[in-house]
């Protein structure tokens, strides 16, 4: 079966190779009436694009975003909805020289993607390339542009360790961030805006951040690699989503983190830490939320201001993420996804030939990140984004969630869908 589609409410197809001419995606179940263009979208793409720094890849791609179809006037019209991104920097030459036409790079997926097809890709590693993300992270934008106009869903994600420096280090008190309520508060208040102050790794901590530069800038001398750990928080998820028994919203967010390349690992909430905290601990009580404060992004979401009904509880302490039973509890979302160094390095590795008949020197050409993590980032977002709005899709469906945006018109007495209502009118 075609492996190439995530999501059954909210589905996105993507296409393209690394070294190819274009990739994009395809969007089923967008609701109609959301305000989208490009410029909605590129801002992600932008941070996921190659050459932001000495210690990512110098691949010289602006990664520009096209919409195809779908949307009209800057309107989503309901209907498949498909983007476009060009390869500008394409270099497939880099992969043409005798020993990597012979050899399978060690823990790449050269090898299995030629046994399954009986052809891989000449250049790059086609479908099995970061590049292909593009396509992820365009249709997350669209999600997100959803999530956040309809229900004032935030969705952040960060550099949480590279290597051994970890963000969080274990202390005698709190031995896992997870049991220190100052990392519940950073999960509550951290922005993407924060995150990016920390450029080039996206860590929010100067020390820490310093650190991980030097620590990856290493590696790249050497021509090696390293890997790492994002971990995202996902604010103002309605109560209610997911489908049990084998679609709970934590299963689907784990195929989806690990689906993403170099992933190796996935934990939500308290995660293996789970396996060593007494229950007495480690349940969430729950609590009344009358009272508390709404959130600036949910006030003045459209199903907010079209009467949809705050949850009556919430949990005192969250050890598990958000989801319980596989449904969401109205609590913030978190989880951590691992990442492995990166396969492509420039020193030589001891390897075989394809056809099993000789061993030999593999000096691997090309232009390769020494440390994924920091572009991880967007992508991270985008797959949390896609797997949130099939859930919504899912369970309201796409004609519901139309209405609840704030400037979501009712169709005429013709059927016809009307012009939105501008924002200075709402």
């Amino acid at each position: 079966m075609d492996g190439n589609t995530f999501g059954k409410g909210f589905t996105v197809t993507t296409w393209g190779e690394s070294h190819g001419k274009s990739v994009g995606c395809t969007i089923g179940n967008v609701p109609a009436q959301l305000r989208i263009t490009e410029a909605d979208v590129q801002p992600q793409l932008t941070r996921r694009r190659p050459g932001q720094s000495n210690i990512t890849t110098p691949r010289d791609e602006k990664d520009r975003v096209e919409i195809q179809s779908g949307v009209q006037n800057g309107l989503s019209l309901g209907l498949p909805m498909m983007m476009v991104v060009k390869n500008e920097d394409q270099r497939p030459k880099d992969y043409g020289n005798k020993t990597m036409d012979m050899y399978p790079r060690p823990s790449h997926a050269d090898f299995t993607t030629q046994a399954k097809y009986g052809i891989k890709s000449e250049s790059g590693g086609g479908r099995s390339s970061a590049r292909e993300t593009i396509a992820r992270v365009a249709a997350g934008a669209v999600a997100e542009k959803y999530m956040m106009d309809a229900f004032g869903i935030e969705i952040v994600a960060f550099t949480s360790s590279i290597g051994d420096i970890d963000l969080f280090p274990p202390t005698p008190e709190y031995p896992t961030p997870v049991t220190d309520p100052k990392f519940h508060e950073f999960l509550d208040n951290i922005t993407r805006e924060t995150v990016d102050k920390f450029l080039p790794v996206r860590c929010p901590e100067q020390a820490i951040s310093d650190k991980m530069v030097q620590l990856i800038t290493d590696f790249k001398d050497r021509h090696d690699s390293i890997g790492g750990t994002v971990t995202c928080v996902i604010r103002n998820v309605p109560v209610g989503l997911g489908e049990p028994a084998f679609d709970k919203l934590e299963a689907m967010l784990a195929h989806a983190m690990l689906s993403i390349p170099a992933t190796k690992s996935f934990e939500i909430g308290s995660g293996l830490t789970a396996c060593t905290i007494p229950g007495s601990i480690h349940n969430d009580p729950f609590v009344s939320t009358k009272g508390k404060e709404v959130p600036p992004s949910v006030a003045k979401s459209g199903a907010y201001l079209k009467g949809f009904t705050r949850p009556k509880l919430t949990t005192k302490t969250n050890f598990s993420g958000g989801i319980q039973g596989g449904i969401t509890n109205g609590a913030p979302i978190y989880f951590k996804v691992g990442f492995k160094p990166p396969a492509t390095i420039g020193q030589d590795q001891l390897t075989a030939t394809y056809d099993g008949e000789s061993e030999g020197v593999l000096t691997a050409k090309g232009r390769h990140d020494p440390c994924v993590v920091p572009r991880a980032i967007p992508i991270v977002e985008a797959m949390a984004a896609i797997t949130v709005m099939d859930a919504l899709v899912r369970h309201f469906g796409p004609k519901t969630l139309s209405q609840y945006l704030p400037y979501y018109r009712e169709p005429n007495e013709r059927g016809e869908a009307q012009v939105a209502v501008p924002d200075d009118q709402l």
